[in-house]
């Protein structure tokens, strides 16, 4: 199982603080985690996830590009940062 979060703006665009996904089989990548989250609702998760400067943490450590997922992995999305 996997718990995927989402925070701040992302978790208000998409009405969902937390989710329990069931790990496939097969297995899954961040990428194929994303697509599936966005083809099994409504269209604005769509929007949400696939943009260039979302980022994600896997277990708490920031990653860039996509990465193998393992069963009991947090996986975490938030908006982009700014500061000043």
């Amino acid at each position: 199982m996997l718990k995927v979060l989402f925070f701040a703006s992302v978790r208000e665009k998409l009405d969902c603080a937390a989710l329990d996904i069931a790990l496939p089989d097969q297995g899954l990548d961040l990428e194929n985690l994303r697509a599936m989250l966005w083809s099994q609702r409504e269209p604005k998760w769509r929007g949400v996830l696939e943009q260039e400067n979302l980022i994600c943490a896997v277990n708490q450590v920031v990653v860039g590009g996509n990465c193998a997922l393992a069963d009991g992995d947090e996986v975490a999305f938030f908006p982009p940062v700014t500061g000043g």
